[in-house]
């Protein structure tokens, strides 16, 4: 019975330092993982802003795909929306930003994280992958599927057709949800 005593108090120490350890690392790099966050973040804003100055965030909640919205101004003037939006692709949850103008055409669109297949879905994370979806939303329709694109197009997004769909569908939910705000928000 002592015996078993004594196996059990090793394996209580070697787990807490252990624990310590874990907790040691997490609060080292916590800091810095957040902060290469907010720096892939507003790189991503600036990325698909079009020049335009990028205004307050406003959060949205009840919305399966959009989180916020910012307004791009241009004098003092909305000129259009950054929409933040979710997606659920092959991998797990994606989260990206697109830019759109009044009237619900897309201009830019890029991922800010993902857990797609490497060489398939990561293929979205190529600048030209995304813009497949330019000028849509508007008056064009978003390619929701491989039928709706070009021969290129389609060949392009071969293997990843749930991660492709999965962008589209958000793509286009965000150019509804700027089209309900009616150009003012």
């Amino acid at each position: 019975m002592t015996k078993n005593i004594k196996y059990a108090f090793i394996l209580l120490s070697i787990c807490a330092v252990c624990a310590f350890a874990l907790a040691l690392t997490n609060s080292i790099t916590a800091p810095v993982i957040a902060k290469a966050e907010s720096e892939n973040r507003i790189r991503a804003l600036e990325a698909v802003s079009a020049g335009y100055e990028i205004g307050v965030q406003n959060e949205i909640s009840g919305n399966a795909y959009v989180n916020y919205t910012i307004d791009l101004l241009q004098d003092g003037l909305n000129k259009g929306y950054i929409v933040g939006l979710k997606a659920a692709g092959y991998g797990g949850q994606m989260q990206l930003v697109a830019s759109y103008e009044t009237d619900g055409s897309m201009l830019y669109a890029q991922l800010l994280s993902h857990s797609e297949t490497p060489g398939l879905g990561k293929k979205a994370e190529e600048p030209t992958y995304m813009d497949k979806f330019k000028g849509t939303g508007g008056s064009k329709s978003v390619p929701t599927s491989k039928e709706q694109l070009s021969d290129s197009d389609a060949q392009a997004i071969s293997g990843s057709s749930v991660t492709f769909t999965a962008i589209a569908k958000a793509i286009a939910a965000g150019s509804e949800y700027v089209k309900s705000l009616g150009g003012v928000q």
